[in-house]
């Protein structure tokens, strides 16, 4: 699309519905991951005030379902448009502009969006780069040349670029805790999270056993069980619903070069959020400085600095100072995952941070509600740095 039609996708489309499971660990959900999902979206259509035959398009999350087996199970009889965005943990965020795109073309009316696993009973991160090389971001690169040498899980892969970002701007431990500390205390005020009841402390963040340098145990992302959805559709279509709709001002995505590859880029900091950043902001014809809340995708704390820093809201080497002094709290400057995130809420592979993106533009997010609420910033991360952004408002 040339940058006039991109242009011309501001509000053009809205998310209509939102929905969850329980994010459970211990003896994980019982369920399959398609039921998970299938839960998810029940409850999304439910909550835009939509029967299942109303939806004519889906994009599920990367090999954890496919079009025709939700259509099959959710009752769809009218497919018209299905497609599954390759950029694993950027994938729902990324789907957002497609879905933009499908329904201001009339390619569909209303679009599912839905993702889940059992991240925590099923088959672990480890495990599955183990038993299944293909299924590794790098693909023959990580396989031939990351796991010989003992990179062989995400915590490990991205630590080469936290290790360098504290090498060139004396990022310390200190403030990736900050990060960790202010998901678990949003984490607090959400009931559905799963480190609620949990509280942390700096002691105790640096306490917790090292996992791969710098990332200690609270560095890293939880691993559950859940799923959640969303349901996208038209501006005039969603006048006609029951709930307050959040429309998509902007989104864009984008790869870093080489994306199958980390240690060679010339720019080890240049990730696909760099490129779609300025992209999605020139859509929605807004700046960093209008943003009154972000949810970005916090699958270790040294990421969430980075994507604060490649989306414009400080200078490259000032992520690690501008997370620090509560600026990313609740009562902040700029509160993030208000949710609790990847880190104290649960993993269901940031379609969570749409949700609580919504929930907070639409004024539903309870005790941790942000004061007037009127935009926000939603990220998605993925594979070896591919990146989404979707710029939200009431």
């Amino acid at each position: 699309m040339t940058a006039a039609a991109r242009t011309n996708l501001r509000d053009r489309a809205c998310i209509v519905g939102v929905g969850q499971t329980a994010f459970t660990r211990g003896d994980g959900s019982g369920k399959s991951a398609l039921a998970l999902q299938l839960e998810a979206s029940v409850r999304a259509l439910e909550d835009a005030g939509l029967r299942h035959d109303d939806v004519d398009a889906i994009l599920p999350f990367p090999n954890l379902a496919t079009a025709e087996e939700l259509a099959a199970n959710l009752g769809v009889q009218n497919l018209r448009f299905a497609t599954t965005v390759w950029m694993g943990g950027a994938a729902p965020v990324a789907s957002l502009e497609v879905a933009a795109i499908a329904v201001a073309a009339g390619a569909a009316d209303h679009v599912l969006i839905p993702a889940g696993w059992n991240g925590y009973s099923g088959r672990r991160a480890r495990e599955t780069i183990a038993e299944q090389t293909s299924s590794i971001p790098g693909g023959a690169i990580a396989r031939d040349f990351y796991l010989p040498y003992g990179l062989a899980a995400p915590p490990q892969w991205y630590s080469l670029m936290a290790r360098r970002h504290m090498h060139e701007f004396g990022t310390t431990p200190a403030q990736l805790g900050a990060v960790a500390i202010a998901m678990r205390k949003h984490a607090q005020m959400n009931p559905a999270a799963v480190m609620r009841g949990k509280p942390m402390t700096l002691d105790d963040y640096i306490k917790s056993p090292m996992i791969t340098a710098p990332y200690r145990l609270f560095d890293c992302c939880l691993e559950t069980d859940g799923a959640a959805a969303v349901v996208v559709t038209s501006a005039e279509r969603a006048r006609d619903l029951g709930k307050q709709p959040v429309y998509i001002m902007g989104a864009a995505s984008g790869r870093p070069y080489p994306a199958d590859e980390i240690t060679n880029r010339r720019d080890i900091f240049k990730t696909g959020l760099t490129i779609a950043a300025p992209e999605a902001f020139a859509i929605a014809g807004v700046s960093t400085a209008d943003v009154d809340f972000a949810e970005i995708y916090d699958c270790f704390t040294f990421e969430v600095i980075q994507q604060l820093e490649e989306t414009g809201f400080c200078a490259r080497g000032e992520g690690g100072a501008f997370v620090e002094g509560g600026r990313i709290e609740l009562g902040g400057e700029l509160p993030l995952n208000t949710h609790g995130g990847l880190l104290s809420e649960a993993h269901v592979l940031g379609m969570s941070h749409i949700v609580e993106a919504v929930r907070q533009l639409r004024g539903d997010a309870g005790e941790r509600q942000v004061p007037d609420a009127e935009i926000g910033v939603v990220t998605g991360w993925g594979d070896f740095g591919d990146g989404s952004i979707a710029i939200l408002r009431r």
